[in-house]
């Protein structure tokens, strides 16, 4: 799914730069911190959505949950320069939600995600597998 876009330089040269799937860094970002059990929920079916995808993980911990939030913050910022939309829950991080408009990420804490069951309350919608590195 990466998409070719046209960057201008300092002199107004363009450029062509690969942009890197989004689902695809946010995955690894989550990885990379030890994120568990990963899950990408395809919405695009539905014909009132929010957004077109939901990241869903978990995490063991408010820290846990706040350096998994940074890495995919960061991650995202330093791939395909882009900042999310609006950040919700990090105040006690027992929930956090990053808003990029086309992808919601819901980072939970393990209790929270057995309590709320995201994934049940969208049980229609297509699962999309992760390969784990």
């Amino acid at each position: 799914m990466a998409k070719k876009v046209v960057k201008k330089n300092n002199k107004g040269v363009k450029r062509l730069k690969e942009k890197k799937d989004i689902l695809k860094l946010i995955t690894e970002a989550a990885e990379e911190k030890k994120a568990e059990n990963i899950l990408t929920l395809d919405l695009r079916k539905f014909e009132n959505r929010i957004c077109d995808y939901f990241v869903i993980c978990s995490g063991k911990n408010r820290i846990h949950i706040e350096t998994i939030v940074d890495h995919i913050k960061q991650k995202i910022k330093t791939e395909i320069n882009e900042n999310p939309h609006h950040i919700e829950g990090l105040q006690n991080a027992y929930w956090v939600i990053l808003d990029y408009i086309r992808v919601v990420i819901h980072v939970m804490q393990n209790s929270a995600r057995e309590y709320y069951r995201l994934e049940d309350l969208w049980k229609d919608a297509k699962v999309i597998e992760y390969e784990r590195k």
